[in-house]
């Protein structure tokens, strides 16, 4: 009788012991990776963005693409410049009634510019958004498995927290993950979420 119990209580104990064992290399091993073992996490989405490869690709390509706008503003802004000179010139020359109808036509014609300039300003903004919102889409497994990694429950914003330890943190470890997960992300945005 008592060595039926002994191997009774022993199978369950023992059964214990393994899971014990197990649960404790997994926290070794998601600590030797860096990754803090708590059951609430926080990220910095701004930083994950800006120092992933994604975001620093993005941003490269913004700043080009504002840069470019910049330039053909003031290229447009010189011939506009121009054009209202010789309109000016034409001015002590020409009656009013031959006046008016190039003033107006002028003035549609740097109405259409500005507008046309302020489009391209906020689609470029748009995209700058766009592109934010595709890499948090593309992020979201590589989160899922960092929450499974470290037993979390939940992963909170950074800036929303009145006060954590820098170890609850996973901001450094979720980018290089994404990073090795996606890449710059280049050609990703267009495709839809897979």
């Amino acid at each position: 009788m008592l060595k039926h119990i002994s191997r009774t209580v022993r199978g369950p104990l023992w059964a214990l012991c393994i899971l014990t064992f197990a649960l404790a290399a997994g926290l070794a091993s998601a600590q030797q990776l860096g990754i803090p073992q708590s059951g609430v996490l926080t990220i910095s989405s701004d930083r994950m963005f800006a120092e992933s490869a994604f975001g620093k690709r993005v941003r490269a390509e913004v700043e080009a693409e504002s840069r470019a706008l910049a330039e053909e503003n003031e290229r447009i802004v010189a011939e506009l410049s121009r054009e209202e000179k010789e309109l000016t010139d034409k001015r002590g020359v020409l009656t009013p009634d031959e006046f008016q109808p190039l003033a107006e036509a002028f003035d549609r014609k740097v109405q259409s510019h500005r507008e046309n300039q302020r489009a391209k300003l906020d689609a470029l903004s748009r995209r700058s958004e766009e592109a934010r919102v595709r890499f948090l889409e593309l992020s979201r497994p590589v989160l899922i498995d960092l929450l499974r990694d470290t037993g979390a429950s939940i992963i909170i914003e950074r800036a929303n927290v009145f006060l954590s330890s820098d170890a609850s943190d996973i901001t450094d470890a979720a980018i290089r993950r994404i990073d090795a997960a996606i890449g710059d992300g280049a050609g990703l945005e267009e495709r839809d979420e897979p």
